[in-house]
């Protein structure tokens, strides 16, 4: 009887603290269950008696506000301001810029399914659909990728020309300005159907609509700036490129040493006040060809002339490249592609002030403009073209797979090969599930900071990764450049959207946990703020109200974390029923991990965790798993949750959850104080490791959609650009595939008779199949279906031959 009533009261009191229940809520619920022990229980009273003094001394220091305050709260309170490192003003506006989003309910520990689920299903209009059918279907049938690529070295003239007819560059401008006003979802979809056939298309043409002028004069350009360029813009006359990255500033855009001093000059033959531009700009993509410059520079007032002060900040203007001082029109080679990309310079080139983006008003103001504006382009342009990688590869090396024999056997029936095409398989799926619920976010009114540098860097990365399995499979067939080779400039440029935008090393390692714990934490940044802004004693209050809470906060993710790895997580909340609500419940208890783990590093490392720069990664990767995980279910359920759907979703989950299983194996391994590792492991993982990577039987599940025409097939590879002509090499490759079930057993009858000595192996093919027909192997019909056959084959696995100089192709 004793040992319920302990029992008892630790259940009570362990679970208030699992429900994070309010404080008086807490006071009396115990009071109740401790004074019911007292009359009814049976422990001993020395027992009793240690329970009633650690009752009252909480409920001392709960009561007692003004000694908490004084004794605990302030020494507390100044020991943080000591480890707190200095934030600097870029640093702060890049963590202010933007928008949480759902990644706020997976760092909180306690995501709500539900909310999730209700979002709408992101859709295209009539309208847009309509465009995707036809004028980018247009445009991807005027040239081949390599004829773009190895002969023109740029997009033909037509293209440019259709490209501004049809307003391919105002796609996200309103249609009051003459723009198409699509949706993100329809700009990510427009790009990730011209990515498939040509990225050097896709690139040229999504810049515009990315982190460009266009973009910001929307959200930050007066009007007059809005109504003179907007137009222009959608058209196509003016062609912009916005310039931010130089020599001595590629990541750290921060730190850029392009300068302007305010001074006055002339300008159309008056004196105006205005600016003294210096610049040395690269890696500026349409820079050769831009009308209309974008330029980022730090602003300079020496004279006063607009204040007091003298550094006013890093500002944006908007400059015409015809404008006396501009220099432009060389070109970068990056990885010998052909989209176009080059350097800028200018040096005291005099600009008036109303050039500068939004007015004068907007004098300083850059930094946060471009932190805002380029986590929407990460939303849309480098997962689009991560998308289109997952879905081209998915469907091509698929059907080469089928097609390709080696020892008389498809090389997808081997086992090696098999591995490196679930790899494929399972990443599109990923790749277009977060596609679809990122660009969607967009169209909610969200700017998602996190959000995007997460798909930014786990798209740009699978994408290498399916990249390289399908060169794998492939073989020599993929290394031999020519325009029969859909893969080689893929492969060739997948390196550039690991690169741009952010760095994937420093998005993984500084952004996306650096930036992440502090926006989605529900109390850091309001302690941040009050530690570092105002008088420590005038916050204290306010200080002591939310630490008291974070304390408690802590305090539940220590036991919903210790209870659902005890119980493996099978009594948390699911949204749905049936095979997929396990995988809830599971990225709720990860969820629950992430908050505890975060705490107690940031507790414990303090200012030093922006230097620990591999904790802060692997806690990055966690909340990073959970979202992408969060997308399939999402995508999962927005389809309404088909059959043909679930092994996909089941190999989705199980290896997120397996990346966090390794994300978390890695940080405790590594923990800051290594007693304290293993506690959180036994907590965490009380039985041992929880999740594996996906078995193989179900990995060649998911392989065998690859290997034949179906609808499913097509669902995954929807928007992925298959040419009419019947010599473009993929769709030679879908009419090889298309005729596979009705040629393989004509083929087994054919290589049967050639075993059994009936067909002379050393007899050329028209020969062999003769003597086929002859010896009633084969058929007349079915001779001719199978010579008509062998002939596409061998078309599909050719290659390109040159002339020994290169100069031209023989075949």
């Amino acid at each position: 009887m004793a040992a319920l009533n302990v029992a008892l009261f630790l259940v009570v009191v362990l679970g208030l603290a699992y429900i994070q229940a309010p404080i008086v809520l807490w006071v009396i619920v115990t009071f109740a269950v401790l004074l019911f022990i007292s009359i009814l229980g049976q422990l001993s009273f020395l027992t009793l008696s240690l329970f009633w003094i650690l009752f009252l001394l909480a409920v001392l220091f709960v009561g007692l506000k003004n000694f908490r305050e004084r004794r605990v709260i302030l020494p507390l309170v100044k020991r943080l301001q000591k480890r707190m490192p200095p934030i600097s003003d870029s640093e702060r506006i890049a963590i202010e810029s933007g928008n949480v989003w759902w990644e706020k309910d997976l760092f909180s520990g306690r995501p709500k399914w539900k909310k999730l689920l209700a979002i709408p299903e992101p859709k295209l209009t009539s309208e847009e659909q309509d465009f995707l059918d036809n004028q980018v279907e247009t445009v991807c049938n005027m040239a081949s990728d390599w004829e773009i690529v190895n002969d023109l070295h740029d997009l033909p003239q037509d293209m440019w020309d259709y490209f501004k007819k049809e307003r391919f560059f105002g796609l996200i401008i309103p249609k009051e300005y003459g723009g198409r006003g699509f949706s993100a979802l329809a700009h990510s979809t427009i790009v990730t159907k011209i990515a498939s056939h040509s990225l050097t298309m896709a690139v040229d043409m999504m810049v515009p609509n990315s982190l460009g002028p266009a973009e910001l004069l929307l959200h930050y350009g007066t009007d007059l700036q809005k109504q003179y360029y907007l137009p222009r813009l959608a058209q196509g006359e003016e062609i912009p490129c916005f310039a931010l990255t130089g020599p001595e500033a590629g990541s750290d855009a921060g730190s850029i040493t392009d300068s302007g001093v305010v001074c006055y000059g002339e300008y159309e033959g008056k004196k105006v006040l205005g600016m003294r531009l210096t610049w040395n700009k690269r890696y500026i993509t349409l820079a050769p060809i831009a009308t209309v410059l974008g330029l980022a520079f730090r602003l300079y007032d020496p004279d006063n002339l607009l204040g007091s002060n003298v550094d006013l900040g890093i500002t944006l203007c908007l400059v015409p490249t015809s404008h006396p001082g501009v220099e432009i029109g060389n070109r970068h080679y990056p990885l010998r592609l052909a989209f176009l990309n080059g350097p800028t310079h200018g040096r005291d080139v005099f600009v008036p002030l109303d050039w500068i983006i939004g007015g004068i008003e907007k004098i300083g103001q850059g930094w946060r403009m471009l932190m805002e504006c380029l986590s929407i382009g990460r939303s849309i342009s480098l997962p689009a073209l991560s998308s289109a990688c997952g879905k081209l590869c998915y469907r091509v090396t698929g059907a080469y797979a089928r097609l390709r024999k080696q020892f008389n056997l498809p090389i997808a029936k081997f086992e090696g090969v098999e591995e490196a095409l679930s790899y494929i398989a399972g990443f599109n799926y990923m790749l277009d599930a977060t596609r679809l619920m990122t660009a969607g976010s967009v169209d909610l009114g969200v700017r998602p900071a996190i959000v995007s540098a997460i798909a930014k860097y786990h798209m740009t990365e699978m994408a290498r990764k399916v990249m390289d399995h399908s060169m794998d499979v492939h073989g020599g067939h993929a290394i031999q450049a020519g325009p029969r080779n859909v893969l080689v400039l893929l492969y060739t440029a997948a390196p550039i959207g690991v690169t741009v935008e952010g760095a994937n090393i420093l998005t993984r390692n500084l952004i996306i946990f650096g930036q992440g714990a502090i926006r989605c934490h529900p109390y850091i940044l309001k302690e941040i703020n009050l530690l570092t802004e105002g008088d420590i004693e005038t916050n204290l209050p306010q200080l002591d109200r939310l630490l008291m809470s974070h304390i408690g906060y802590v305090i539940s993710n220590v036991i919903r974390s210790a209870v659902r790895g005890l119980t493996g997580g099978h009594f948390i909340f699911a949204p749905v029923r049936g095979p997929v609500a396990r995988y809830y419940r599971q990225l709720t208890r990860m969820s629950s991990a992430l908050a505890l783990l975060s705490d107690l590093c940031m507790l414990i490392l303090g200012g030093n965790l922006k230097r620990k720069e591999r904790i802060s990664a692997r806690l990055g990767d966690i909340l990073s798993q959970l979202y992408l995980a969060s997308a399939v279910l999402k995508y999962f359920n927005d389809q309404g949750k088909p059959d043909s759907d679930l092994e996909y979703i089941q190999w989705s989950m199980q290896t997120c959850l397996a990346d966090i299983q390794v994300a978390c194996d890695d940080l405790l391994n590594n923990f800051p104080m290594p007693w304290l590792g293993k506690i959180l492991r036994m907590i965490i993982f009380p039985w041992g490791t929880s999740y594996h990577k996906p078995k193989d039987e179900l990995s060649h599940r998911i392989v065998s959609p690859m290997l034949e025409p179906s609808a499913f097939r097509d669902k995954l590879t929807r928007y992925c650009f298959i040419s009419n002509n019947k010599n473009d090499p993929i769709r030679r490759m879908e009419n090889a595939l298309e005729q596979i079930q009705q040629v393989d057993p004509i083929w087994k009858k054919f290589q049967m008779g050639i075993r059994d000595e009936q067909i002379p192996g050393y007899e050329n093919l028209e020969s062999q199949l003769q003597i086929a027909v002859a010896k009633n192997i084969l058929t007349e019909t079915e001779k001719q279906t199978l010579h008509a056959f062998l002939i596409l084959h061998q078309e599909v696995i050719r290659v390109n031959e040159f002339t020994y100089d290169l100069s031209s192709m023989v075949s």
